[in-house]
């Protein structure tokens, strides 16, 4: 145990210095192209804001594009919404788009093409890459793709999904009784992700965000219990902790893949894929995990024994604030 909880406060800190001040990273901005002809397009470009500020990142189209009528502005929640109609003699296949303004550890933004045949092209464009070129119709594997490394990079940068299996991860003792957590976490989360992504199943955003949160603190204090000798629910049956608040989790990934949005003809292979995706990297985190472990009990560091409480003091402090902080968006939005 007390390993575990060694590598877990290097590899905390190593989430939060990454992230700082982020619960789940993977809110970005939201740029959206809708063909309407051959020339002209609908755009709806989402920023996140705080109170009346918004971030500072601007669409820039191709020099001989024009404004077709002016944005209309409003603010929905803690997002800016502008919505205007654009036109371009050609359209704008085999053009480049970019975003101004994007900076490193703010936000990202995701962008959404979508054709008159109904197919889309999804984007993500980062501070080192903040422009993309508008392409002909993408072929299967090609949307496979895209799907898949969308959704490998979104648990990997949701930090607040990381640090809950983290937590179990902390108080989980031995391999057959980790393999059943995390595949019943697993099956739970893609329950709901494919509900609610379909539309089957409806659970309104902000209360699953912080219900979320609040799974972290519930079992950052039960590894502190444990450390205190005291066996909880999900010492004794880690396998339903994970599936019950795994089904939250489900509706947090479902967000994020209906703020990008489904190719209209490949939605089957699409959620696929991003679930995959979910899955790889959530697999790629639980081996750094144990990479992590092997290589400080090589090492054979000392630890004193209050600072084996600071990982699960941590998580639980930073979940808690995250919790406060999404109800009280929740009430205002």
């Amino acid at each position: 145990m007390r390993v575990w909880l060694r590598c877990s406060l290097l590899l905390l800190l190593g989430l939060v210095v990454a992230s700082p001040g982020q619960a789940d990273v993977f809110r970005p901005a939201f740029l959206q192209l809708s063909e309407l002809d051959d020339n002209r397009y609908d755009v709806v470009w989402r920023v996140p804001a705080r109170g009346d500020r918004r971030l500072g990142v601007y669409v820039e189209f191709p020099g001989d594009t024009e404004a077709v009528s002016q944005p209309r502005t409003t603010m929905v929640g803690n997002t800016h919404i502008e919505q205007w109609q654009i036109r371009r003699t050609g359209g704008l296949e085999g053009k480049t788009i970019r975003i101004n303004g994007l900076v490193g550890g703010i936000t990202d933004v995701v962008a959404r093409v979508v054709r008159l045949d109904g197919s889309t092209q999804v984007e993500r464009l980062l501070p080192e890459s903040p422009s993309f070129r508008v392409k002909p119709p993408q072929a299967g594997w090609q949307v496979a793709l895209t799907y898949l490394g969308l959704g490998f990079e979104h648990i990997l940068m949701g930090i607040d999904h990381l640090l809950f299996v983290l937590a179990l991860l902390m108080i989980v003792k031995g391999s057959r009784r980790i393999v059943a957590t995390v595949t019943a976490f697993t099956v739970a989360h893609s329950i709901t992700l494919v509900a609610a992504t379909l539309g089957w199943i409806y659970a309104p955003g902000p209360p699953v965000e912080a219900i979320i949160a609040l799974s972290i603190v519930f079992v950052s204090a039960e590894v502190v219990q444990s450390l205190r000798g005291r066996s909880g629910l999900t010492e004794r049956a880690p396998w339903v902790v994970a599936f019950s608040f795994g089904l939250l989790h489900g509706f947090g990934f479902a967000g994020a893949l209906t703020e990008m949005g489904l190719p209209e003809k490949a939605v089957p292979l699409a959620l696929l894929m991003f679930n995959v995706g979910v899955e790889l990297g959530q697999l790629a985190f639980v081996l750094a995990v144990f990479t992590l472990v092997w290589v400080w009990r090589s090492l054979k560091f000392s630890w004193s024994g209050w600072v084996r409480y600071l990982p699960p003091y941590t998580i639980g402090s930073l979940a808690a604030f995250w919790t406060l902080e999404r109800v009280i968006i929740g009430f205002v939005s």
